[in-house]
């Protein structure tokens, strides 16, 4: 949660994410902030780098927690959700990050140690999920696959 709220900020982002909106700040921070604009030497070349590749960063993590973006992606992620079942399974701070044995990868923003223990002492790990996780916390898909989670 620290990270979305982190780049809601640096993109003046209130609520839901818009594309639209998105894109347009997106604009104008890489225009202010593109490293090109500054010349070899200038104390504001170095921060310039550093805000590029956050902005950057910050910019498809946003698209990726869109609602727009959520909508086009659904029908594979329902089908993963309800057809495959958790392969492996971690959790940091308030992200779980869940693969599901089709390789896929999702993350999960804003469980609680707690949400995360009760899952794993769940005997029913996978309904245990559908029921608690899927539906009330922000998700994305992740880059890892299957492979590199085992």
């Amino acid at each position: 949660m620290k990270r979305i709220n982190e780049y809601k900020k640096l993109f003046g982002v209130e609520n839901e994410v818009e594309l639209k909106t998105l894109k347009k700040s997106y604009r104008n921070l890489v225009k202010e902030w593109h490293p090109d604009k500054f010349q070899n030497g200038d104390a504001l070349q170095e921060e310039a780098e550093i805000n590029s590749r956050k902005i950057i960063d910050g910019y498809h993590f946003l698209v990726s927690i869109a609602p727009e973006t959520k909508h086009s992606n659904l029908v594979g992620y329902t089908e993963t959700i309800t057809s495959s079942d958790i392969a492996d399974y971690k959790h940091k701070g308030l992200l779980l990050e869940i693969t599901f044995l089709d390789g896929t990868t999702y993350e999960y923003f804003g469980v609680t140690k707690q949400v995360y223990m009760k899952m794993i002492n769940s005997n029913k790990l996978n309904r245990f999920a559908k029921r608690t996780i899927y539906p009330n916390y922000t998700y994305r898909m992740s880059k890892r696959t299957l492979e590199e989670a085992q």
